[in-house]
């Protein structure tokens, strides 16, 4: 029988495909809980038990993780990936054509380089969009402009004629995509960014000024001070250490997963 969701008639409860799963998560937001609970019973009723368990297991997230360099984005991307089976989307740090210019001389380089990390973010944003499962997102959009070009700005790499240049395609860029579902802000103190910055050794990171650093906190507390694009969830790391302390991953995991309402399938296997 049909289920009318606010206005949404979807006549797929005769069927247990996963077509319906989608017809029902593909509403829009705001009536997609009231939908839910009238399809969950229907479906219950006509015998379909375990509905509820697959609505919530494919319902789509769209993580990003934010914070400075060396604090562990890449990393938790990583784990979250194999903890959610979400999919992982990597910043492409090796492919970038200035950054190994752009530390040696980021006056003659900067609006080059952060161009070039738009365009990626942008690209990669839209790819995203196109998916169907969750995600989770090694920088967004919105700390390059926030953080980073800003922050050049204020040093005097960018000039005012660079900054409104990038200002003005950064603006045009965003009204386009659709923003995350959460922001992840990972904290860490300078000795804390630049013991793991030396531990990974990577070779355009070698010079990179703890002065810079500092400053790249400071605008990065200042920007999700005022952020209201989606929520965040920030997380102290100087004592967590998820990388390489098991007892870390699993506290980061639990604080995600229950920031998103989910679980994934390394913490069921520890909970059954």
């Amino acid at each position: 029988m049909p289920v009318d969701c606010d206005g949404y008639t979807k006549h797929c409860l005769a069927s247990t495909s996963p077509t319906y799963a989608k017809n029902i998560c593909s509403l829009p937001v705001l009536t997609l809980p009231l939908c839910l609970a009238h399809a969950i019973i229907a479906a219950e009723a006509g015998g379909i038990p375990r509905l509820k368990d697959f609505i919530v297991k494919n319902t789509r997230h769209h993580v990003t993780i934010a914070g400075n360099i060396g604090v562990g984005k890449s990393t938790l991307v990583e784990i979250l990936a194999e903890e959610f089976g979400w999919q992982p989307y990597y910043e492409l740090v090796a492919d970038h054509p200035y950054l190994d210019d752009y530390y040696k001389d980021r006056e003659r380089w900067g609006f080059h380089s952060q161009i070039w990390f738009l365009t990626q973010r942008f690209d990669q944003h839209l790819e995203i969009e196109d998916t169907p499962i969750s995600v989770c997102q090694d920088r967004s959009i919105y700390e390059d402009y926030e953080v980073f070009v800003k922050g050049l700005l204020e040093q005097g790499i960018f000039s005012h004629r660079d900054f409104r240049t990038y200002r003005r395609l950064f603006q045009a860029l965003t009204q386009r995509i659709t923003p995350p579902t959460l922001l992840i802000y990972l904290q860490a103190s300078l000795p804390t960014l630049l013991k793991r910055i030396n531990g990974r050794d990577r070779p355009s990171e070698r010079g990179i000024p703890a002065a810079y650093l500092t400053q790249l906190n400071q605008r990065y507390d200042e920007w999700l001070r005022h952020f209201e694009i989606c929520p965040v969830l920030t997380i102290e790391t100087d004592q967590l250490d998820f990388a390489h302390d098991p007892a870390a991953r699993r506290e980061i995991v639990d604080l995600v997963g229950q920031a998103v309402g989910v679980r994934g399938p390394i913490q069921e296997r520890f909970t059954t």
